[in-house]
C-alpha cells in the first residue's frame, strides 16, 4: 500500500499565522513495498475541510516532485485557514487515496491590517535609569460565544502573554532577534479555548531583550531603541461572521512589576513581594495603575513568524550537589546546557536566593567565572514569605553545566531544581553511533553545541557578553547542522537579516544581526556565509527559493570582493580573521599561520564558483557564464600567485593545502603535490591538527576525497591534545572553542575567550555522517532526491550507523564487520533513488537478504569497480552482506 503523509507547509505542519504570499506544500510518500516512484500528483486547497469551496485543483500533474510544491495563481486572503490534500499516482499508474487533510492560516498580510498602536510605559510609570520591567494590562467584554480568536502580538524587546491568568502559546524569547531596524516578527496564537463569554482581561510582561538590553562585550546598551513597546490585536470570530478587535491603544494601563532587572547575559533579579497577582484576570483592580503611552513607531517593518520559535524542548535533573574547596554549593548538571534553572524554595519574606551559572570547575573544584567576561549570568530570587514558591527566568538565557547556590538553606534537595533546556524547536533529523564510545561522546558534544547555540540565531557561544550571529562560524557548521536537525527555516530567516544588514556595497557585517561597530564587517570565509549558507540549504533540503530570496545578497558579495583587491582576480587587501585559531599561530596571536590573502583568494573562488552554478539552477544564463569565466581566472591567478611552475604549493600549512584541494583550485601535478604536502605535514605532527576555524571543517573531508581514509581515521581518533577525542577525555559535553581549553594539568587556555560550548570545530559531523557511515547528498539532486550510500570503514571501527530524516523521509546507512564479512543495511525512502558502493566487495559474492542480487526487487543494477560493487536500486530497505576481499 502506498500513501501519501507528513504534509507540510513552508517546512511547518499546520502552520498559525503564515504570511508567505506564495506558499509551498511538501509530502511524503508511505510505502510498504520496493522501488516506489511517484509519477504524478494532485494537490487540492479548500476554504473548508469538505472541500466543497475548492480554490485551488491543481488537476493531475505530471511530475515526480514532492517537495516546495509552490501555488503560484492563489490569491490568499489575511486571517483565513486553508485545507489542502494530495493524492499521487506512482510509476505504475496505481493512485493513492487521499491523503489525510491539513492547513495552514494566514495572519495579517500587510500593514494597514494592523489597526494597534504601539504602547510603552510612561516615563513617570519607570525611572529612567531603572530595569524594572513593566506589566501591562487591559479588561474587554464577550458578549456572546467566539467561534475564532487569535492574538497577534509583537515587541519591542521581549514579551511574555497572559490571558485570563494563563499564559498564551508555549514560545519564548519572543519576537525573536532579527535586524530590527528593518525587520520585526510577530506571532500568532490560537486563544479560543482561552476566553469566556463575559468579562476577560490580557496582560504582558516586556524585557529588554537584545532590543534594548546589552549586547556584545562593551556594555552597549540601547543597540536599537532605549523603550520596550507591546504591539497587539486581539480578533474575535462570532457564529454570525461578526468580526471584534481589542488592540493596544490608551485604554491598557501599566505599573511596574516584579522583575527589577533583565538581561540576556545577566540574568534577573526578581522581587517576588512585588508580584501583581492575578492581574492577567478580569477582577483585578488596576485603579493605582497608569494608563499605557502610545509610542510612535512604524509598522512597515512587520513580518509573520519565519524561524522556528525558541521553546522548552526538554528538562534536566541535576546529577550531584557539590561542596567545593572553597565552601561553595554547586549544582552538577551532568551537561553542559542552555536554558535556565526551575527551582522551588521556602522562605522568608525579603530573603534572597542566589543562582550563578557558569561551564566549569577551575583547576582544584572550585567555581570559575573568568570566562564569561562581564556576563553576570545571575538569578537572583527575593521571596514574598509564606510557604513554598517556586520560579524560573522569562527574558534571558544562561549556558552551564554548574550552578552555584547562594541564601539556599543546607539541607537541599535536588528534586527542588529542574534544567530547562531552550532553543529554536527544530526538527531533530540525524542520528549517529558506531562501535567507539568516544566517537558517540563526540556525536552528543556535537548535537549539544547546536542545540545551545541554535537560540533564534545561530550564536558562536552561549554563555560569555557576546553570544552573537558569527557569520563564519555559521557557514563552517551548517551542513553538520542540516544532518541534525531541519534547519531550512532558522538559516532563511537569518539570511534574509544578512541581506537586510548588508552594507551598500555589498559587504557581509561580521556578526548578524549586525551589531558591531562599523568598521566589523567583510572577512574572508565569514562573509561568504552570504553564499555558502544559501547553497548549502538549496543542496540539503531541494529549497529553490532560497536561492532566489539570497540571489542579490550573494551577487553583492562576490562583487565587494572583485572591487577590492589591486588585482580583479586576487583578493589581497583589507581585514581578515585568517585561520583563526589555528594551531600554529605565532605567539600571542589568534590568527594561524596560513598567508590571510592566500585564504581570501581561495573563499573568492569558491564563492565565485557557487554563484556560477546558483545562477544556473537559477536560468540566469548570463549571469552563469560571467561567473564560470570569473572563476577560471580568480583559479589561474591562484595557481600563478601562490603555487610554483613545479606544483609546489608555497603556503606549506596543513590549511592551505586542505582548502586548495577542498576548493578545487589544483589540478594534475599541482594537486598531487598538494595531496602529498599534506600527508607530509600531517606526519611532521604525528598525525594531530594545526588547523583553525577556517580548515579544520574540510581537513578529514579532503583527506577522504584524496583516499587517504587511514589518514583521516588517524586525525579522528586521537585522544591526546590538540583532537577532537582530547576533549572528549577531558570530561566535555559540547564542542570547545579552544582545542586545549581545558589544558591536561587542569589549567585554562585563557581567560578573555574561553568558551566551552562554541559549535564551530563540531563541523567533524560532516565527515561522520558522509564518511564513516557513507551518506552523501548529490548536488545534481539536491534534497537526496538521489543520493550516494558510500561507508569507508576504518580505524577499527566494526560498526556505525546514520539515519538522516530527508525532505522525502528517513535515509539510514547501518554497517556492521564482524569475522570478515560485513552486512549493510540500507533505507531508501519513497520517491527517491540511490547508489550503493560497497567496500572491498566482490560482485559475485554479494547477497542482498540471502538472494543473489538479479532476483532482488528494486536492484536495478549492479557492477564490479575496482575497489567496491556499485549497485542502484529504488526505493525500500535492504540487506546486503559478503566477505571482505583479502
Amino acid at each position: 500500500m502506498i500513501a501519501v503523509h507528513k504534509l507540510r507547509v513552508e517546512y511547518k505542519d499546520n502552520p498559525l499565522g503564515l504570511d508567505v504570499r506564495y506558499p509551498r506544500i511538501s509530502w511524503q510518500l508511505d510505502a510498504d513495498e520496493r522501488d516506489v516512484m511517484q509519477q504524478a500528483y494532485q494537490l487540492q486547497a479548500a476554504m473548508d475541510q469538505n472541500f466543497g469551496s475548492t480554490v485551488w485543483d491543481s488537476g493531475r500533474v505530471e511530475s515526480g516532485q514532492s517537495l516546495h510544491i509552490e501555488l503560484k495563481e492563489l490569491q490568499l486572503q489575511p486571517k483565513q485557514r486553508y485545507y489542502y490534500r494530495i493524492r499521487v499516482w506512482d510509476q505504475q499508474n496505481r493512485p493513492t487515496e487521499w491523503s489525510d487533510t491539513a492547513w495552514w492560516e494566514t495572519g495579517l498580510l500587510s500593514p494597514e491590517d494592523w489597526v494597534a498602536e504601539w504602547i510603552t510605559a510612561p516615563l513617570a510609570c519607570l525611572d529612567v535609569q531603572a530595569e524594572q520591567a513593566p506589566l501591562l494590562r487591559r479588561s474587554f467584554h464577550v458578549d456572546r460565544q467566539v467561534t475564532r480568536a487569535r492574538m497577534y502580538v509583537t515587541s519591542l524587546g521581549l514579551y511574555e502573554v497572559e490571558l485570563n491568568g494563563t499564559r498564551v502559546g508555549e514560545d519564548y524569547l519572543t519576537p525573536g532577534w532579527t535586524s530590527y531596524s528593518t525587520r520585526l516578527q510577530f506571532q500568532t496564537y490560537d486563544i479560543t479555548g482561552q476566553l469566556t463569554v463575559g468579562d476577560n482581561a490580557v496582560g504582558a510582561w516586556l524585557g529588554n531583550g537584545w532590543y534594548k538590553g546589552n549586547l556584545a562585550w562593551d556594555n552597549k546598551k540601547h543597540v536599537f531603541g532605549d523603550r520596550t513597546a507591546l504591539l497587539m490585536q486581539i480578533h474575535l470570530i462570532y457564529a454570525d461572521g461578526v468580526e471584534q478587535i481589542i488592540g493596544t491603544d490608551q485604554g491598557w494601563t501599566v505599573s511596574p512589576g516584579p522583575l527589577l532587572m533583565s538581561e540576556i547575559y545577566h540574568g534577573e533579579t526578581y522581587d517576588a513581594r512585588l508580584e501583581q497577582t492575578g492581574f492577567s484576570r478580569a477582577e483585578y483592580d488596576d485603579q493605582s495603575w497608569m494608563p499605557a503611552e502610545i509610542l510612535p513607531y512604524t509598522k512597515d517593518i512587520l513580518l509573520a513568524q519565519e524561524n522556528i520559535p525558541v521553546k522548552a524542548i526538554e528538562e534536566l535533573s541535576p546529577i550531584a550537589l557539590l561542596r567545593t574547596p572553597a565552601g561553595e554549593t554547586v549544582l552538577d548538571m551532568g551537561q553542559n546546557m542552555v536554558g535556565w534553572m526551575r527551582f522551588s524554595m521556602e522562605g522568608q519574606a525579603g530573603q534572597e536566593f542566589q543562582l550563578r551559572h557558569f561551564e566549569v570547575l577551575d583547576q582544584e573544584g572550585n567555581v570559575y567565572t573568568d570566562n564569561l567576561r562581564a556576563a553576570k549570568q545571575t538569578v537572583t530570587y527575593i521571596a514574598k514569605g509564606g510557604g513554598r514558591e517556586s520560579f524560573q527566568p522569562r527574558f534571558t538565557f544562561q549556558g552551564f553545566r554548574y550552578v552555584q547556590l547562594i541564601g539556599f538553606p543546607e539541607n537541599l534537595s535536588l528534586q527542588d531544581f529542574a534544567g530547562v533546556v531552550l532553543h529554536s524547536d527544530m526538527e531533530p533529523t540525524g542520528s549517529f553511533t558506531c562501535s567507539n564510545p568516544l566517537l558517540n561522546q563526540l556525536q552528543h558534544n556535537i548535537l549539544w553545541g547546536q542545540k545551545g547555540n541554535f537560540v533564534d540565531v545561530p550564536t558562536d557561544c552561549p554563555q560569555r557578553d557576546e553570544r552573537l550571529g558569527w557569520t563564519g562560524d555559521a557557514q563552517m557548521f551548517i551542513r553538520t547542522s542540516a544532518y541534525l536537525m531541519n534547519v531550512a527555516p532558522f538559516f532563511s530567516k537569518w539570511l534574509k537579516d544578512l541581506a537586510a544588514d548588508q552594507l551598500d556595497n555589498g559587504g557581509v557585517p561580521f556578526v548578524i544581526p549586525h551589531v558591531l561597530d562599523e568598521n566589523s564587517h567583510s572577512s574572508a570565509a565569514w562573509g561568504d556565509a552570504a553564499v555558502i549558507c544559501p547553497w548549502t540549504i538549496y543542496q540539503c533540503y531541494g529549497d529553490k527559493r532560497i536561492l532566489e530570496q539570497q540571489y542579490s545578497s550573494m551577487q553583492g558579495w562576490v562583487e565587494y570582493i572583485r572591487r577590492q583587491g589591486t588585482d580583479e582576480f586576487l583578493w589581497n587587501t583589507g581585514f581578515h580573521f585568517g585561520d583563526w585559531l589555528g594551531l600554529d599561530a605565532k605567539p600571542d596571536s589568534y590568527i594561524g599561520a596560513t598567508n590571510r590573502d592566500y585564504i581570501a583568494t581561495a573563499f573568492y573562488a569558491y564563492s565565485v564558483e557557487l554563484m556560477g552554478k546558483t545562477a544556473a539552477v537559477l536560468g540566469r544564463t548570463e549571469d552563469e557564464q560571467y561567473y564560470s569565466q570569473l572563476h577560471v581566472r580568480i583559479k589561474q591567478a591562484f595557481n600563478r600567485e601562490f603555487i610554483t611552475p613545479a606544483g609546489r604549493i608555497s603556503v606549506a600549512t596543513q590549511t592551505a593545502c586542505v582548502l586548495a584541494l577542498m576548493f578545487g583550485l589544483v589540478e594534475g601535478k599541482a594537486e598531487e603535490r598538494t595531496v602529498a604536502k599534506l600527508i607530509e605535514l600531517l606526519e611532521e605532527s604525528k598525525y594531530h591538527l594545526t588547523t583553525g576555524f577556517v580548515g579544520t571543517p574540510y581537513l578529514n573531508l579532503v583527506l577522504a576525497g584524496a583516499g587517504h581514509y587511514d589518514a583521516a581515521y588517524k586525525l579522528l581518533l586521537q585522544t591526546d591534545y590538540p583532537s577532537w577525542l582530547y576533549q572528549v577525555t577531558r570530561g566535555a559535553t559540547t564542542i570547545w572553542e579552544h582545542w586545549d581549553g581545558i589544558k591536561e594539568d587542569g589549567s585554562f587556555w585563557s581567560k578573555d575567550m574561553n568558551s566551552f560550548n562554541h559549535y564551530a570545530y563540531g563541523a567533524i559531523g560532516d565527515f561522520l555522517y558522509r564518511c564513516v557511515a557513507g551518506i552523501e547528498q548529490v548536488e545534481e539532486y539536491p534534497g537526496y532526491k538521489q543520493f550516494l550510500i558510500q561507508p569507508h570503514p576504518g580505524g577499527g571501527l566494526t560498526s556505525a550507523a546514520a539515519g538522516l530524516e530527508s525532505m522525502y523521509g528517513e535515509i539510514r546507512s547501518e554497517w556492521t564487520i564482524d569475522s570478515g564479512k560485513i552486512e549493510l543495511v540500507t533505507v531508501v525512502p519513497p520517491n527517491t533513488s540511490a547508489t550503493v558502493l560497497l567496500p572491498d566487495a566482490v560482485l559475485a559474492g554479494v547477497l542482498e537478504n540471502g538472494q543473489e542480487l538479479q532476483a532482488v526487487r528494486g536492484i536495478h543494477s549492479a557492477e564490479q569497480l575496482e575497489l567496491s560493487v556499485k549497485i542502484t536500486l529504488g526505493s525500500g530497505e535492504y540487506r546486503f552482506g559478503y566477505a571482505l576481499r583479502k
